[in-house]
């Protein structure tokens, strides 16, 4: 007598493990700095390291900074105004709204209206229509040499370590005035311009208009004089990377154990196997070049585009710092995330007070990427307590190890990254045509 159908599937289905669940990583890297006289307010520069975190792009959800800050306004001491976020925070990183996303990170301004109504990641790129603009004028392209594609900036595809140099310094490109857009509500003279450093560019590219921070007291006149537009930068500024979602899964073992694996990430390194993610932290007064191109606008000899040393201040790291990085399901509450047991595989490392990286526990990273070290994939029996990844030798039985290119870590439909070298990929998948084929180089890395 043959065995029913329904039988055999059902057999079938008790025997065969159970699909991979979508679960997610996200949290912050944390770097540690001394701090800054508080007369050091007129922006700031970093060299920030550019590197492909995943070795493959996910898919739209994914998003993450590389090593970044946030520029606040600056306020009293005990008076910082409630519920009034702005800032500029943009960087190196990946974002869902990226419509050409790489392998290769990109670069967006980030400049945040008052609790992120309005937002400038260029010119020509924010949020909002061009009938309800909302950070779409937010940025006024300076150079002619180096346009700012509609999509972030683009850097050479493939880099693996180089420093980007980038900061922000207000320049007297306007005057104060007693009306916004027609109405009694001020706005300032601040025009807070960026500034390049890399091996091809070296120079201002573009500014926040004053207008993009200012047209918030258009709704509420009380906010007028609280923002970048009038008040100069808190140089005591957060050194974090910021971590949205990186893909992981879950599954069970034989045992009915689940163990948990995030998507291949990895960290570029030198050759003595240390990595390096940030530089020279500068803050600046406008002794920098403020005051030298004012003087100039008034009439004065020509400025020589030189920051001023005499307004600049080199602030330094401590050798320690931390992680909030958790791998959960999404929805799960803050306080039942279990976090990453970061300092088992990584440990900060400062070879000098102006450079920021790590050393690895070679016994749980790996280095099967030239330039890069991968860090611990594997995660052990699910609980709500500090999870310390598992070994390299302790992974084969792991649920999932069969599968090295898992499709929980790759984009929508199966679509493979668009990477650096990659025959098949389009002219269009990379650049938008406003980049008109540039890109940014890093500098060398530190070594």
């Amino acid at each position: 007598m043959r065995t029913p159908a329904l039988l055999v599937a059902c057999l079938m289905a008790a025997t065969l493990p159970a699909a991979p669940e979508k679960i997610e990583m996200a949290g912050y890297l944390l770097v540690p700095t001394e701090r800054v006289p508080e007369t050091y307010d007129a922006g700031f520069s970093i060299y920030a390291a550019a590197w492909p975190l995943l070795n493959q792009y996910p898919g739209h959800r994914f998003q993450t900074g590389l090593f970044g800050t946030w520029m606040h306004p600056q306020y009293p001491k005990d008076a910082k105004p409630k519920d009034l976020y702005n800032d500029i925070e943009g960087g190196l990183g990946w974002w869902r709204d990226t419509h050409f996303p790489t392998t290769t990170p990109k670069f967006i301004m980030g400049g945040v209206g008052v609790n992120f109504y309005d937002i400038a990641n260029g010119p020509g790129y924010g949020r909002g229509t061009w009938e309800d603009p909302r950070g779409l004028y937010g940025v006024a392209q300076l150079t002619p040499w180096l346009l700012f594609p509609l999509d972030g900036l683009n850097l050479k595809q493939g880099v693996n370590g180089e420093l980007f140099g980038y900061g922000y310094l207000p320049m007297p490109f306007a005057q104060p005035k007693t009306k916004t857009e027609g109405k009694d509500v001020p706005t300032g003279d601040n025009c807070w311009t960026l500034f390049l450093n890399s091996a091809n560019f070296k120079g201002p590219v573009c500014f926040f208009t004053p207008n993009f921070w200012a047209r918030a007291a258009l709704r509420n006149p009380a906010v007028a004089g609280q923002m970048l537009d009038s008040r100069g930068s808190d140089p005591n500024k957060h050194f974090q990377m910021e971590t949205q979602y990186v893909p992981a899964a879950q599954a069970k073992d034989e045992k009915g154990e689940t163990y948990a694996r995030v998507a291949p990430t990895s960290f570029p390194v030198g050759a003595d196997g240390t990595t390096v993610v940030l530089h020279r932290l500068t803050s600046y007064d406008r002794r920098a070049m403020y005051d030298g191109v004012k003087a100039w606008f008034d009439g004065g000899p020509v400025a020589t585009g030189a920051v001023n040393p005499a307004g600049a201040y080199l602030q330094n790291f401590k050798n320690n710092g931390g992680s909030t990085w958790s791998i959960y399901k999404q929805g799960t509450k803050r306080e039942a995330k279990p976090g990453l047991d970061w300092k088992a595989f990584a440990t900060p490392h400062s070879p000098d007070p102006q450079t920021y990286g790590y050393k690895w526990n070679a016994e749980l990273v790996s280095r099967s990427r030239p330039g890069l070290v991968t860090l611990p994939e594997y995660y052990p029996p699910r609980r709500f307590r500090e999870e310390r990844p598992l070994e390299r030798g302790d992974v084969e039985g792991c649920p999932g190890r069969d599968r090295p290119d898992a499709d929980e870590f790759r984009a929508p439909g199966g679509k493979a990254a668009v990477a650096a070298g990659d025959p098949a990929r389009r002219k269009d998948d990379l650049e938008d045509p406003r980049s008109e084929g540039r890109s940014v180089q890093g500098l060398p890395r530190r070594r």
